[in-house]
């Protein structure tokens, strides 16, 4: 998997968007106001932080030795998985949309209804 793919995919989420909120290098893929995933694409070592269930996280963390604790994130509520060809990308994708769903459950209605 490539950034393109990753980007498509985060993407063709309902109502995602991309943005820099906070360098150069940080992309951030947001439903609403809220975060769902972030790459920095100036690494040459893919890899994605995204949201998950804390337990979740913790078996995910036991299983595969390229995810670890969020970077710079809460480590209790994000891990950051490093796209080096020994998870799928179905597996990938599973977790993309787990937290895209996370998120967007977090979402005000209001904020919601306008997605």
């Amino acid at each position: 998997m490539d950034l393109s793919i990753l980007k498509d995919y985060c993407l063709s989420k309902k109502g995602a968007t991309e943005n820099f909120p906070f360098d150069d290098v940080t992309l951030v893929f947001k439903v609403g106001s809220k975060m769902f995933g972030l790459t920095d694409i100036s690494d040459p070592n893919l890899k994605i932080s995204l949201k998950c269930d804390p337990l979740f996280a913790l078996d995910l963390r036991r299983e595969f030795s390229a995810i670890k604790p969020g970077w710079h994130l809460n480590k209790t509520h994000w891990n950051t998985v490093e796209i080096d060809g020994t998870i799928s990308e179905e597996s990938i994708f599973m977790m993309i949309d787990l937290s895209y769903d996370l998120v967007f459950k977090g979402l005000k209605k209001a904020e919601k209804n306008n997605i």
